[in-house]
């Protein structure tokens, strides 16, 4: 095992601020697989992305498996710290899987000095783990995963719990990217107002104002709705590439029922669970014109997002594993006022951006830094969070 000290500081910054390398870790409630992205940062301005060979290692078809059984369990929860029957299992194989994916990591970057990255500066990890359920009117997140014993196993600290502090706080406890997407966007050079959107399995914007005020809340559903749907019609995981709805029409009076959701006229900061939106309205549907209408969907709920906002966004900068569905790109380039740009035009990743941004989230919450704001959460007043774990025995 690779035997790390902590703090690993790399260096002193300006103001004395310390410059960590961080690992940072996201499982998304698509439950395709974990991303791994690893950047310097003091938590504030400074954000130097490493460039790997390897992000991102997938879940088997029975861990998907699991995770989706775990997912149905929680709907029955009333206690975060509560694992029964699946939700213990599939907790077992989320942490397993993040370790055998760091360690796997360090020795690849210890054995390859040529790739450039000493492993022996990471300094601390950001676990995001696996949501299970997020319900915030009850105060109520569950994340899947043992950071202690990832802590334990490769010797490294630990940041996860991101959200719980902001939800006792009387916040949402989402979206937590925002500030990443401030200091992505300020470090670019960017002319506000700008918009940036992750569509994951449920879908958030980040608006950063002219004066750089931040705004930000869960348009409405991701990739997930159309994940289900596929998987439900043993079509696979997802639709790859939008090719399964590139053959479908979109039927307007069930766009019209999925749109009709009280959930949309709700001011924000507000957020989802991934199980908010029901299938139901698309029952008698073939697959390919339900798959390219639920990508209305998705595309028309981020569309809706421009009435929260002061002003138009100049440009939406899009991340996240809907970039690598074209058809969506399309209709979101259809729907929404500015320019639409992926995350790559401008040298950032689509695909790991909320991994980025929890390895940042980790070295602010190290330090003491807000995570969430009243205008990201709708917490009383922007507020740290995320718990410490450090490596025992």
């Amino acid at each position: 095992m690779l035997v790390l000290e902590f703090p690993a500081t790399m260096h002193q910054g300006t103001q004395m601020s310390k410059i960590y390398t961080a690992i940072g870790l996201m499982s998304g409630t698509s439950r395709d697989g974990i991303d791994l992205a690893i950047i310097t940062t003091d938590g504030e301005d400074l954000v130097e992305r490493e460039r790997l060979d390897v992000f991102h290692q997938e879940f088997t078809t029975s861990d998907r498996q699991v995770i989706k059984k775990a997912l149905t369990q929680a709907i029955d929860l009333t206690d975060r710290n509560q694992r029964p029957g699946w939700l213990a299992t599939a907790e077992q194989i989320v942490t397993d899987k993040h370790i055998d994916f760091v360690r796997s990591t360090l020795n690849a970057f210890a054995g390859n000095p040529q790739w450039g990255l000493d492993s022996s500066k990471i300094g601390l990890i950001g676990f995001h783990g696996q949501t299970v359920l997020h319900r915030p009117d009850e105060g109520l997140t569950v994340q899947l995963g043992d950071c202690q014993e990832l802590a334990n196993t490769v010797n490294l600290p630990v940041i996860g719990d991101f959200r719980q502090a902001d939800l006792d706080a009387g916040g949402q406890g989402a979206p937590l990217v925002p500030i990443y997407h401030q200091a992505l966007v300020r470090q670019a050079g960017l002319a506000l107002p700008v918009a940036v959107l992750n569509v994951g399995g449920v879908a958030n914007v980040t608006y950063i104002g002219e004066q750089g005020e931040l705004i930000a809340f869960d348009t409405g559903p991701g990739n997930a709705l159309i994940n289900d749907w596929v998987n439900q019609h043993g079509a696979g995981e997802m639709d790859e590439g939008g090719k399964i709805a590139a053959q479908g029409r979109m039927k307007e009076s069930v766009l019209a029922a999925l749109l009709n959701n009280s959930y949309f006229s709700q001011d924000p900061p507000k957020s989802l669970d991934r199980n908010h939106f029901s299938l139901e309205p698309l029952a008698g549907m073939s697959l390919p014109s339900g798959a390219m209408t639920l990508t209305s969907f998705t595309a028309l709920a981020v569309a809706r997002a421009d009435f929260f906002f002061p002003a138009p966004p100049r440009k939406w900068i899009v991340c996240g594993g809907g970039t690598r569905n074209p058809v969506l790109m399309a209709e979101l380039q259809k729907r929404l006022s500015g320019e639409v740009l992926s995350a790559e035009e401008l040298g950032w990743s689509s695909d790991y951006m909320e991994a980025e941004a929890f390895a940042y989230l980790a070295v602010r919450s190290l330090r003491g830094l807000p995570l969430t704001f009243p205008g990201t959460t709708g917490v009383g007043k922007p507020l740290t969070g995320g718990v410490l774990h450090k490596p025992q025995g």
